[in-house]
């Protein structure tokens, strides 16, 4: 038991503020002693019965704060179910911390009860793992501080990864007994380690330069594309979709020869993935790309592209010809979807012909069926800085990037991977990570209907925790419709495309709202939907949207 809260205190001392935690026998003296930290007003602990949801509610927490939370579980198939957030965690290049119990070494592939070989599950995805001794043997000190610093990107080069942030694996086995009276134990709450900076990697001016800003950029891509002067091509879920060099309508821009084909650099922050226009420019052979590292795996799709850590920019003169004709081209393609806005001069006429049409057309905006542009626009009209946005990875993310303006909104996906799995739990993880900071604001999850029930259990939140500000708001057209633009939907029979990428179902939404005590409302028009994403009801809502397919 000892051993278990000294390194629960000390990862406390190195800076975690959240644990997340699965019940089970053999991880007993590891959620014990958080427990006890937690009553002592020294950690947040988040208990979740699905080790899958307690993985990517980690995951969330840990996008948000730029610091680990630790998940702990028991032995056996619990371990497993943290693997798709240790993938995930892995390729977005955010910190993770794995907690898992296991039988001692004698008792290991010998059939023992819920034992299995735990060590080296996670080895293709972890920056580090450990198999620690069982107590007795020797102790665990020195395990949080090495744990922390290797998932903040403390460097390890023997596997080629410097300063990359990322999943740690702590496997910790113990001998009966599992628990027992808990010493007092000092503990002094500290910060987590920072990596040094490193070295920036100087751009120098001269070719025709484009910033690419995939998922995760953050604002420093809109800084260094307005310190160069080049063009801005940031992806909805890039956190970097703002500013004067904004590039709307980018897919069709990339596609013309007069600007895409002109292209001579890239410069690339995040992880691009969102539309196969980037992903042809950065396979193109004679294009320098230049990509600054996120996540585990370096960007390289054209074989020469530059892996670097950080970057910045030579000063000189803009090439403002090269950045005009972009900014020209992007006013024109730009998406208005306020057509339908009222028109307030029209309704104030004393012409009453025009009044009475100003009327008419209004009326007939409010009445008209939510389509996935207005679903998106809607959405993102009522996110501000103070709030949180998440996106799922179903079709609304495209239709999203395709149409939506700028503006400065801190956003999330999980884009290291792109699935459909843990969208919930990574919300509400993010979601009580801004709250404990003080954020003011809502998160909002945007998803589609299989992304919902792909993680309906995450639904299932403790009554007697702190309970997080959520919008999940539901795009439902009854299937997978990201597929009917796939190359599947030409190659397969209608019949077959249905039932085997379709899937269509029949789910009543409102009925799981109402099992898993969630405020629920069903939204038809774009007055109802404004109306519910900014007068939200209670803390914890689903918000559904039909749409057609």
């Amino acid at each position: 038991m000892d051993a278990a809260a000294t390194l629960i205190a000390d990862l406390v001392a190195h800076g975690v503020r959240d644990i997340v935690l699965s019940p089970g026998s053999r991880s007993q003296a590891l959620a014990l002693a958080a427990v006890r930290f937690a009553d002592d007003g020294l950690l947040r602990v988040h208990v979740r019965v699905d080790e899958r949801v307690a993985g990517f509610t980690a995951l969330g927490i840990g996008r948000e704060t730029g610091v680990p939370a630790a998940v702990i579980c028991t032995s056996g198939t619990a371990v497993a179910n943290l693997l798709p957030a240790t993938m995930e965690s892995f390729h977005s290049g955010v910190p993770l911390l794995l907690l898992t119990a296991d039988r001692p070494p004698e008792l290991r592939g010998v059939g023992a009860n819920q034992a299995t070989l735990q060590v080296g599950l996670f080895e293709r995805w972890v920056r580090e793992q450990i198999d620690a001794p069982v107590p007795g043997d020797a102790d665990w000190s020195g395990l949080a501080a090495r744990a922390v610093a290797a998932a903040l990107g403390a460097s390890d080069a023997s596997r080629g990864l410097p300063g990359v942030a990322g999943p740690v694996h702590l496997n910790l086995p113990s001998r009966e007994p599992l628990s027992g009276e808990l010493s007092d134990i000092s503990v002094e709450p500290g910060d987590a380690p920072r990596p040094v900076p490193p070295e920036p990697f100087t751009i120098e001016r001269g070719p025709r330069t484009v910033v690419v800003a995939g998922a995760d950029a953050g604002p420093d891509a809109e800084e260094i594309a307005h310190a160069g002067g080049w063009p801005l091509i940031a992806e909805i879920v890039s956190g970097a979709r703002f500013g004067r060099q904004l590039v709307h309508g980018y897919r069709a821009l990339l596609r013309r020869d007069d600007l895409g084909g002109r292209i001579e650099r890239v410069l690339v922050l995040g992880h691009p993935t969102l539309s196969r226009e980037v992903a042809g420019l950065l396979s193109r052979e004679g294009i320098d790309v230049i990509a600054v590292r996120r996540g585990g795996e370096e960007l390289n799709l054209n074989g020469r592209t530059r892996a670097v850590a950080a970057v910045a920019v030579e000063p000189g003169a803009t090439d403002r010809e090269w950045l005009g004709e972009w900014l020209a081209a992007s006013a024109a393609g730009a998406v208005d979807l306020s057509e339908h806005a009222p028109d307030a001069e029209a309704l104030a006429s004393k012409d009453f012909t025009a009044r009475r049409e100003a009327v008419k057309a209004e009326l007939d905006a409010v009445r008209r069926p939510l389509d996935r542009e207005l679903l998106v626009d809607a959405v993102w009209r009522a996110t501000w800085p103070h709030d949180r946005l998440v996106f799922g990875s179903s079709r609304l993310v495209r239709v999203a990037d395709a149409v939506l303006g700028g503006k400065k909104v801190p956003v999330h996906a999980n884009r290291g991977l792109a699935g459909i799995d843990g969208t919930i739990a990574t919300a509400t993880g993010v979601a009580l990570a801004s709250q404990a900071a003080g954020a003011p604001g809502i998160t909002r999850v945007l998803l589609g209907d299989l992304a919902f029930l792909h993680d309906v259990g995450a639904l299932m939140l403790p009554p007697d925790e702190a309970e997080p500000r959520l919008q999940v708001i539901v795009g439902n057209d009854g299937g997978g419709t990201i597929f009917d633009a796939l190359e599947v939907a030409a190659s397969a029979r209608p019949a077959d495309l249905d039932r085997a990428f379709f899937t269509p179902h029949t789910v009543r939404l409102e009925h799981l709202a109402l099992a898993y005590g969630w405020e629920y409302q069903r939204v038809t028009t774009r007055t109802a939907l404004d109306q519910a994403l900014t007068a939200p009801r209670g803390g914890r809502q689903i918000i559904e949207v039909p749409l057609a397919r």
